[in-house]
């Protein structure tokens, strides 16, 4: 494979694998049954904000791989997608992206394979391959396509025809957050336990001895005229959802100290909100949108991404 194939699958596939919709049930009936983490992102809906489409651009327009591959196949993953999900197993080096849009099936698949990309046939569909064969895409119809590690991308192919649906538990903290939020991401499971084995501990501290308590989460964020952040974390027990609340609280006040001569920041810390109710904590903040945007963009995009000149 030449050097044009492998950076024509590479973009391809870091497209639809690495944005992050409002749950749609076509989409939820593809997501692997034993998920722990689902979280998704609602394209269509945030083009109508200004903090979404400043997101929107952050995906690096100037990008020559992101130029080329709209050169080659029409295909404008700002434009062409409207809705995204992705989620995990928690397994390492596996997940699963999937994405509802604007495909021409035929162009894309072409080009691909006019530069030599990796395929093979899976289902009657055609998969896409990374180089190293580890990842691909799928296009599973016009308006639907699949991306992630080999055996996601075929798992999602054969629930096409087979359904495997998820934890009616978990549906329904999917339904919840996902009308709620445009953007949004669910932990079934204790946060700490998808940390992969073998990764170093880090240095004793009342955050993370707090955070060993949570036993689920779920945090989305709302665009509009405010962005509103919102979250929660379920403990193991009501005395810890507590002690929780009190060490954000804490930490909001030091960064408070830290950050206060920053307007845009003081005001984002200032507008924390924190409830308890049984074993559940909640947390949310919001900002205009306009203040947000000053926050993050610090440099042009042309500073964003030309690296400076080695002397």
């Amino acid at each position: 494979m030449d050097m044009k194939a492998q950076l024509l699958t590479a973009t391809l596939f870091t497209s639809f694998s690495g944005v992050l919709l409002a749950a749609d049930p076509l989409l939820l009936n593809l997501v692997p049954p034993d998920a722990k983490v689902v979280a998704g992102v609602n394209v269509e809906q945030a083009k109508g904000t200004q903090f979404g489409q400043w997101v929107l651009n952050q995906m690096q327009p100037d990008d020559a791989h992101m130029q080329e591959l709209i050169a080659l196949t029409g295909f404008d993953p700002r434009r062409d997608v409207r809705e995204l999900l992705v989620a995990t197993t928690g397994a390492p080096h596996t997940g699963l992206a999937l994405a509802r849009g604007n495909f021409d099936v035929a162009k894309i698949t072409g080009a691909a394979a006019q530069h030599g990309a990796v395929t093979e046939v899976y289902g009657n569909l055609t998969i896409i391959e990374d180089p190293k064969q580890e990842g691909g895409v799928a296009f599973l119809d016009s308006t639907t396509v699949a991306a992630g590690d080999l055996a996601s991308v075929r798992g999602a192919i054969d629930r096409q025809t087979v359904a495997q649906p998820l934890p009616a538990a978990l549906l329904v903290k999917i339904n919840q957050w996902s009308t709620s939020q445009d953007g949004w991401a669910i932990s079934a499971v204790p946060p700490l336990s998808l940390v992969p084995q073998g990764t170093p501990a880090p240095p004793p501290n009342p955050m993370l001895g707090q955070v060993q308590a949570v036993q689920a989460a779920a945090g989305g964020v709302k665009f509009g005229a405010n962005v509103v952040f919102s979250g929660e974390a379920t403990c193991d027990t009501a005395q810890n959802a507590d002690t929780l609340t009190n060490l954000i609280k804490f930490g909001a006040n030091l960064a408070l100290m830290q950050h206060g001569s920053d307007p845009n920041a003081a005001a984002l810390i200032k507008s924390l909100n924190t409830s308890v109710s049984g074993t559940v904590m909640k947390v949310s903040a919001s900002l205009p949108q306009d203040m947000f945007i000053q926050m993050f963009a610090v440099k042009s995009p042309v500073e964003r991404h030309v690296a400076p000149r080695k002397k």
